[in-house]
């Protein structure tokens, strides 16, 4: 999370492509230099303070249409999802509870990276056929469903998109093991014998009975496997 992937997916693109270095390409006679437009062609995705952003504009009111066109028959027509497929509306206050509704308004972190997977990876099987105003609008839409835009003719666009907060940005912070457990790397890790005592079985899972009640009773219901 602490690293873009703009240069990630360039880079990515330019080994796709065979952009491989004058040395490597003269040596193996193999490949070329990807072209900026080639490169731009894959380098689209969006860091969460907003770089990456495509030009284009959007309301929820606009993406109302699209979503139910293009995004309903999989996660709902309010976003409460659809057979198995994920919800992306509600859960407000579960994510410290047992049963956690992950969705754009209770677990998302930035908007920003809302619109980045839209855009690269839905619609589910036809994958960035959205517009990014079409994308925009979409986004939009979501989150007014999470009540997180009031205003259905709120215009959101590449300027203040990334202005827009989300509940949860709050608890998603950036990695720090490179300071909080420095003090735990070593360059001869120790292999054998490292805790100060020998190890103890503290509990077992079928005492702490961790399956959900539901599945318990069904496999009380259940015959026996053969």
């Amino acid at each position: 999370m602490s690293r873009s992937r703009n240069g990630i997916a360039a880079a990515f693109a330019a080994a796709l492509l065979g952009a491989a270095s004058p040395a490597a390409s003269e040596r193996l006679n193999i490949g070329r230099a990807a072209t900026p437009e080639e490169i731009k062609g894959w380098d689209i995705d969006v860091r969460p303070d907003g770089k990456g952003l495509p030009v284009g504009k959007g309301t929820a009111a606009l993406g109302e249409t699209i979503y139910g066109e293009r995004c309903a028959s999989c996660h709902g027509e309010f976003g409460e999802g659809a057979g198995r497929w994920p919800e992306l509306a509600g859960g407000a206050g579960t994510i410290k509870s047992d049963n956690p509704v992950k969705t754009v308004g209770s677990y998302w972190p930035y908007v920003t990276t809302v619109f980045d997977f839209v855009h690269r990876a839905m619609p589910f099987g036809a994958a960035q056929t959205l517009t990014p105003d079409e994308t925009y609008s979409v986004t939009a839409y979501l989150l007014y469903l999470n009540d997180i835009l009031k205003d259905q003719d709120f215009e959101v666009n590449e300027k203040n998109l990334a202005d827009i907060r989300l509940p949860n940005e709050k608890n998603f912070f950036m990695d720090d093991r490179e300071t909080a457990e420095k003090e735990f790397w070593t360059a001869k890790p120790c292999m054998k014998d490292c805790l100060p005592k020998a190890a103890t079985i503290t509990g077992r899972a079928r005492i702490l009975d961790v399956t959900p009640e539901k599945a318990s009773e069904a496999a009380k219901q259940s015959p026996p496997v053969q």
